[in-house]
């Protein structure tokens, strides 16, 4: 190959597909799944972080080149005295099948100290800078074709440009329903392996629709700014997968959980007034079905793992737990469905419950690993997606 076969292309908002701002920066842009006027509204800087994760966020692009190299900049995280986290994984996919994998070495260094974390605090963190690197793919099929590339679901990527050895051009639109997704770091793919392997991902897949992921590790917790962002975005279908945020955090009580729960729902309806609209309650997690939080970092035999610091018998007093969640979740939405037959309910343990729980425990007491993110994405697919399901009625002709 020669110079002159080699086609630079900067990365435009055209190639994109599953955010809500892009940020111009010095090198080329960075894919926000929040818009900036919602990010000035919380300081939190859990957030601040996974909001710039590209959960979902994948380039679309059509070409005949069959060798393909992404330029981009990712930032890694550092857990002070703990192993190396092992590098984002970028998944390459062609008609939906993975055709490769690969990481980018080096990039900026987000270093966090777990000593320091609390439910206030969040992080204590320090971020290094980095050099951009690049990603080749290899032996790609002859011929035009379309191809994504899945950006890491948990590692922030500010994107140059691919390099190429065909012009490359924006894919055309798939024509498929969109599906917005919003919910915590299981929703965002925390313990998977890499990002089309994330249960939203193995579900949009199955069920032939785009994905928009709002899932947002441990910031699940029913900010307006959020309910506005889902309000002003274009969807076909939505659901909210709500409670275990909520828990970990100590975040609410009781008497404040219902109205929120109506708030939130309200402010979405303002924009979405008969969208298909799935509520789904937390999958089991043990620790947290009949204990309250906060939950805390426990490192066990040098691995991280998590507990919760609650008691049983604050419950009483208004402490919520997950099995008191889903009482008042699927509550909420029979009051609601007598005038909103659109709105639906899942119990999150039909995704993943005690019997699956004895086979494929959470390994960090909290997160799914690949395996079971696949299980509980095939498991939303059929149960959200089926002919008899709360989005599987016909194909919309406009996203409300």
């Amino acid at each position: 190959m020669t110079a002159s076969d080699w086609h630079s292309t900067p990365i435009t908002a055209a190639m994109l597909q599953g955010w809500i701002e892009l940020e111009q920066t010095p090198l080329g842009i960075l894919p926000h799944r929040l818009p900036a006027w919602a990010r000035a509204q919380c300081a939190d800087e859990q957030l601040a972080v996974v909001e710039q994760q590209p959960s979902g966020v994948r380039l679309c692009v059509r070409t005949a080149a069959t060798v393909i190299e992404l330029e981009a900049l990712p930032m890694k995280r550092v857990y002070v005295g703990m192993p190396p986290r092992p590098d984002g994984i970028y998944d390459l996919t062609i008609d939906g099948i993975v055709a490769g994998q690969g990481s980018i070495a080096g990039g900026k260094v987000l270093r966090i100290d777990l000593a320091q974390w609390s439910a206030d605090a969040r992080l204590a963190a320090a971020m290094e800078p980095g050099e951009p690197g690049r990603l080749r793919f290899t032996d790609l099929p002859d011929g035009n074709k379309t191809m994504e590339i899945w950006l890491p679901h948990d590692e922030m990527t500010e994107l140059v440009a691919l390099h190429s050895n065909a012009p490359v051009e924006p894919a055309p639109p798939s024509g498929q329903r969109l599906w917005l997704h919003h919910g915590s770091s299981i929703s965002h793919g925390s313990n998977a392996t890499h990002p089309t392997g994330i249960w939203p991902a193995v579900a949009a897949s199955r069920a032939g629709v785009d994905l928009l992921n709002l899932g947002l590790g441990g910031s699940a917790l029913l900010d307006p700014f959020l309910a506005r962002t889902i309000r002003d975005q274009s969807a076909d279908l939505v659901s909210l997968k709500l409670g275990i945020n909520i828990v970990n955090m100590d975040l609410m009580r009781l008497r404040a959980f219902g109205p929120a729960v109506h708030g939130f729902l309200d402010t979405i309806r303002d924009g979405h007034p008969t969208t298909p609209l799935l509520i789904v309650s937390p999958i089991l997690c043990p620790i947290h079905e009949h204990t309250p939080g906060p939950c805390a970092p426990d490192f066990v035999d040098g691995q991280l793992m998590f507990r919760a610091t609650g008691s049983e018998s604050d419950v009483a007093s208004g402490k919520l737990t997950l099995s008191v969640i889903r009482d008042v979740l699927q509550a909420i939405v029979a009051q609601r469905r007598e005038a909103d037959p659109n709105l639906h309910y899942l119990d999150g343990r039909h995704l993943y419950g005690e019997a699956d729980h004895d086979h494929h425990p959470l390994p960090d007491r909290l997160h799914p690993d690949t395996a079971t993110h696949r299980l509980i994405g095939e498991r939303f697919a059929a149960v959200a997606f089926g002919a008899e399901g709360p989005f599987g009625g016909p194909i919309s002709s406009g996203r409300g």
